[in-house]
């Protein structure tokens, strides 16, 4: 609870100062923790980065910027901290698909990349949900996998209980061998214990033939 009141004030903050200079070193520096453990800890509540986030809610107020206001595109990318109207155009080309100068002019208003802030309560509880769904789908194949286990070491009960012998060779031959079938050079059916053995198709013997 005391991490989730952390990450929520930090949403906040960052929403008031999208046009401001803000680094991970900070964010990190108003949030009190180490930049790597502060990704760790936002990741984990929002599922998106800092870097991600941040620059999504900055071209969001950008784009929100170039149609309800008579700005130029220089002066809001200068305002959003984008070094340069070109860096500024092809990043915003990036989320939107389409430049500012266009985005502007456009007889809609799209809604396509566009990134409301995040509700920390509202997000925390998908993400949530969605590893409990992961959680849920990881025991079933656990069960599934039992009761197939269950069901081989029946069917190894019902076959020594018929006496039926399953043979291993190193010369590879133990699938065909748990089958029933041997390759005829290497298993002469007339000079073997095994009487009922009668010649097969294909060059092979087998008992069921």
């Amino acid at each position: 609870m005391y991490h989730e009141s952390i990450v929520s004030e930090l949403l906040d903050w960052i929403e008031h100062n999208l046009d401001q200079s803000l680094t991970l070193d900070t964010i990190a520096a108003k949030s009190g923790y180490s930049k790597w453990h502060l990704q760790r800890l936002f990741k984990s509540f929002t599922g998106q980065t800092l870097g991600t986030y941040t620059r999504q809610r900055r071209l969001t107020m950008a784009a929100t910027e170039l149609r309800m206001t008579q700005n130029s595109v220089l002066r809001i990318a200068d305002k959003y901290q984008f070094d340069s109207q070109q860096t500024f155009t092809r990043t915003f080309k990036k989320q939107f698909k389409t430049t500012p100068a266009v985005y502007r002019r456009l007889e809609q208003w799209p809604s396509f990349g566009l990134y409301p802030k995040i509700e920390l309560d509202e997000t925390h509880a998908e993400i949530t949900a969605a590893l409990g769904v992961t959680e849920k789908m990881s025991k079933s194949a656990e069960v599934t996998k039992a009761e197939a286990s269950k069901v081989t070491v029946a069917k190894v009960g019902v076959m020594a209980g018929e006496e039926m012998e399953v043979k291993a060779t190193v010369s590879g031959e133990s699938e065909l061998e748990w089958m029933g079938i041997k390759t005829a050079p290497s298993y002469n059916c007339q000079k073997t214990a095994w009487q009922n053995w009668k010649p097969c198709c294909d060059g092979a013997v087998s008992k069921t033939c």
